[in-house]
């Protein structure tokens, strides 16, 4: 956060690299609403586009001597964001191989952020995604706020033109996520700085 005007920016980070994968719709949906919540200027960030190789830097990320251009792309990218929401499905019980690699890519720009996750899937809704990747974030210092949104049998709430609408109840969620993580962005502003 750059000054006392200027709004935290918030990415929002679809973290499916599937084709055909549901996380764009939920991730659209999730950034509208949080355009009108209006507590954060938006980055909508897709580890598809952004199309990370697996983990391939030859110095350790602490160091943050990097070598490739997807990589010093990447860092620019997190360092410029104040807090995260990762979009996340459930894969075999656990979150994206691509977010992990994400993750894995920097250290620094992650430290002193917030971060909340929406999470979809069948009846888990996704919560066992977001529960393995709460440990990686703390030990990248960034604070995994406890309010989600968990969207169940998320399918039912796709329409045939691709639109996603989870209803009042996501959107209850989804209202108590923001306040909460601009709550804890602004409190960790002073230590990013």
């Amino acid at each position: 956060m750059s000054g006392a005007a200027t709004k935290p920016r918030l990415g929002i980070v679809v973290t499916s690299t599937r084709e055909k994968r549901g996380g764009l719709a939920v991730a659209q949906w999730f950034d509208a609403f949080a355009r009108a919540h209006g507590g954060f200027s938006t980055e909508f960030i897709d580890l598809l586009a952004l199309n990370l190789p697996l983990l391939d830097e030859p110095n350790h990320p602490r160091q943050q001597n990097y070598e490739r251009d997807y990589t010093k792309a990447w860092s620019e990218k997190v360092s410029a964001t104040d807090a995260f929401v990762f979009v996340v499905p459930e894969y075999n019980y656990g979150m994206p191989p691509a977010l992990l690699n994400a993750l894995d890519f920097l250290y620094h720009e992650w430290t002193y952020k917030a971060a909340g996750f929406v999470s979809y899937g069948g009846l888990s809704g996704g919560l066992r995604s977001v529960q393995m990747a709460k440990p990686v974030l703390t030990t990248l210092k960034v604070m995994p706020i406890p309010e989600g949104v968990a969207i169940p049998f998320y399918t039912q709430h796709l329409a045939e033109d691709g639109t996603f609408n989870p209803g009042e109840k996501a959107d209850k969620s989804a209202t108590t996520l923001l306040d909460e993580l601009l709550r804890w962005t602004t409190a960790l502003a002073s230590l990013r700085q």
